[in-house]
């Protein structure tokens, strides 16, 4: 089976500036009349989002495995506060008595657009009722309302200090995401990168729980060798506020090229190579990939995954991410699962119908939502 999600060149994929892609596969962004992109017309789409998105009904998903939490009872017992700051060790994630740590949460939709999700709250949810461990902040970057292409990047980066400053509360660890995707290639808005990670990293200095991803899903041919030079260059900026902050590097092809990685990989240490995969188009060619790759200790960390197709708005196949995500746990591979959403498409984890920030019912989820869920709660505490 080919690999290839999208069929779409950068330049066709740039001249889409309507449109919000998703991680991997073509998702809208919730205004798709706007014709422009402008400080304004993306606070409009904050304020106005929940409201925009018709209602959807979807039918319940199989039961995941177990539906028991563990859930902290003290700072003492949050996943932060047992394991403090992390590093990569014979490519695992690894805390300083040695332990691996595998992370497991949710993506966020672009925060541009769902800004709601955002809050105490929700990541109280997450962490108390759902059982993770980790939140993932995903900071689009080229397309309608994103960070370089008209948002309000002040607002924007005060969402992701929000959130971070939320996480650590709860004592999670958080992904700070920039989410390159119509830009294909990170080296296009490499300047901001150097400029955002600069400003991020210096901010959150005394935030051992922060991981940073520096370029979501590099694309359209773009080669490891050019997303290896792009890493050369903003890693030592992160480093210099965080020598020795784990990094997760975007690989060929949507995250799919891992093998690229392995084959001449980055110098730096606590770095990690990302693997997105979709499980309804995503099958065994790639789990073989990943599987090799973790059999010679290539650091790994899948930071987005669905359980429908690459479009992000295709049929559930349960059983294949069940396959995935045994192969994960065999090798104590951390994920994030797309995505912390109400929008209008199967993989968003609630009903676009659903306006409720926490403490959810099944009334306000939808198949994939459910499914995932009770697996969390499946899933041992860390």
């Amino acid at each position: 089976m080919s690999i290839f999600k999208k069929t779409l060149s950068c330049a066709v994929l740039a001249a889409l500036g309507t449109c919000a892609l998703a991680g991997c596969g073509r998702h809208d962004t919730p205004n798709e009349a706007a014709t422009s992109a402008s400080p304004e017309a993306s606070a409009a789409i904050t304020e106005t989002v929940s409201e925009s998105i018709a209602a959807s009904e979807q039918t319940p998903a199989p039961d995941a495995p177990g539906i028991q939490s563990t859930k902290p009872t003290d700072v003492t017992s949050t996943p932060f506060g047992q394991h403090g700051a992390l590093h990569v060790e014979n490519g695992k994630l690894t805390d300083a008595d040695g332990n691996i740590v595998q992370l497991y949460g949710m993506s966020t939709h672009g925060i541009a657009w769902f800004p709601q999700y955002i809050n105490y709250d929700s990541f109280r949810t997450l962490r108390d009722d759902w059982n993770t461990n980790c939140i993932r902040l995903a900071m689009y970057t080229a397309e309608y309302g994103g960070y370089c292409a008209g948002g309000d990047k002040e607002q924007l980066k005060q969402l992701v200090r929000d959130g971070v400053s939320y996480a650590t509360e709860l004592g999670m660890y958080v992904i700070v995401d920039w989410h390159i995707l119509s830009d294909c290639d990170p080296n296009q808005n490499k300047d901001e990168a150097i400029a955002f990670f600069r400003e991020m990293s210096e901010a959150f200095a005394d935030n051992d729980n922060v991981l940073y991803e520096i370029c979501n899903e590099p694309n359209s041919g773009t080669s490891w060798d050019s997303i290896k030079s792009y890493a050369e260059e903003v890693i030592p900026v992160i480093r210099e506020q965080k020598p020795d902050a784990v990094i997760l590097v975007g690989t060929p092809t949507w995250s799919q090229e891992i093998d690229k990685a392995a084959a001449s990989p980055l110098t730096f240490d606590n770095v990690m190579y990302t693997l997105h995969f979709y499980a309804g188009t995503h099958k065994d060619d790639l789990r073989n990939r990943l599987e090799t790759c973790a059999q010679n200790n290539l650091p790994v960390f899948v930071s987005e995954f669905g359980m429908c197709d690459a479009s992000g708005n295709g049929a559930n196949d349960f059983d294949s991410t069940t396959k995935w995500l045994d192969l994960l746990n065999k090798y104590q591979i951390s994920f994030c699962c797309w995505n912390l959403a109400n929008k209008d498409e199967s993989s968003s984890v609630f009903k676009a119908a659903s306006t409720t920030l926490s403490d959810w019912t099944d009334e306000d989820f939808n198949e994939s939502g459910r499914w995932i869920r009770d697996y969390f709660r499946s899933m041992p505490r860390n």
